[in-house]
């Protein structure tokens, strides 16, 4: 396969993903701010958003005032923003349309059909339509919905050679990139310095975490109990049976590129940079996590996720 094409796929994937877990933020920092105060947060809620994205320097480059439309216009609209919503969609659609034929028709169509939608309801609010600035809440559930759609497709239709491999490690490394950060904005800045852990402030920001990542049932299927910080981690960090968890990911990268070693028959920098970090999550507690610091570990997973994404560029997407 040529690197040009496992580019495009790798990406398309991380666009994707990146769009569903944008959605997700913005829908989330919503109930967290509609809640009453008794309920809601420091007043940072929209400022956890922004660093959940990744986003904060750059908006403060570019708006003053740091509330709900600025930053919802940033994260969901903003052609200005690299990582926008839109733009996600623009990008990934872009690079599905470049390697058409390393898709299925499925694909692509599901794929193509979405970013229609998506551009009609974009275009409507641009125009001024009557009603359109209310269609917010509709407009992130097809972003989700077109997520689902493109996985399902994929996963249901192409063959399980490169080019679906390159599409599932741009998801898994984009993923657990994802997962990381809005569990560390979480830890170390929504709740406000007066409350403490486990008090109803800490509950309902946990609880929407959890439905921001469609983990709130697994949880309590798992744990059968109150939501508390270190089963919240433990869940999203440790729990092999949990499609968003870091070891989840995890393994299916180490899957990935272990199926890419034995085709091309040569394994590399990003096979040995994946089994590390599988094998440090395997090796670990969260009651050792969070006695060395839940920050430090998701900061050094974090660098060590950007790592696994610069070897795969080295190794596979740079001709």
């Amino acid at each position: 396969m040529l690197a040009r094409t496992a580019d495009n796929l790798f990406w398309l994937a991380r666009y994707i993903e990146r769009a569903d877990y944008l959605a997700r933020i913005v829908n989330v920092t919503r109930r967290l701010d509609s809640l009453p105060s008794a309920y809601g947060g420091a007043g940072v809620e929209w400022e956890s958003a922004l660093l959940s994205a990744g986003a904060l320097d750059r908006f403060r480059e570019s708006y003053d005032t740091m509330d709900a439309a600025s930053v919802i216009e940033y994260l969901v609209y903003d052609q200005n923003n690299p990582s926008s919503i839109a733009n996600c969609i623009q990008y990934g659609r872009a690079n599905a349309r470049a390697v058409r034929t390393a898709l299925t028709v499925e694909t692509w169509e599901t794929i193509n059909s979405n970013w229609l939608e998506l551009k009609a309801l974009r275009n409507a609010r641009l125009s001024g339509e009557p009603g359109a600035e209310n269609r917010l809440g509709s407009f992130l559930d097809a972003v989700m919905k077109m997520a689902l759609d493109v996985d399902g497709s994929a996963y249901r239709t192409m063959l399980r050679n490169d080019a679906f491999w390159f599409t599932r490690l741009g998801l898994f490394v984009e993923r657990a990139d994802n997962t990381a950060r809005i569990l560390d904005v979480k830890y170390n800045l929504l709740l406000p310095s007066n409350e403490v852990v486990g008090g109803p402030v800490d509950y309902f920001q946990w609880a929407a975490i959890l439905r921001a990542v469609s983990a709130l049932t697994a949880y309590n299927w798992v744990y059968k109990e109150g939501v508390k910080p270190w089963l919240v981690a433990d869940l999203l960090i440790l729990k092999r049976e949990m499609p968003r968890s870091l070891i989840f990911c995890y393994g299916e990268i180490v899957s990935v590129l272990d199926s890419f070693a034995r085709a091309y028959g040569r394994q590399g920098a990003s096979q040995r940079t994946a089994r590390t970090t599988l094998t440090k999550l395997e090796n670990t507690s969260i009651k050792e996590i969070f006695g060395d610091g839940l920050h430090e570990f998701i900061t050094a997973f974090i660098d060590a996720n950007n790592n696994l994404g610069a070897a795969v560029a080295e190794q596979y997407l740079v001709s």
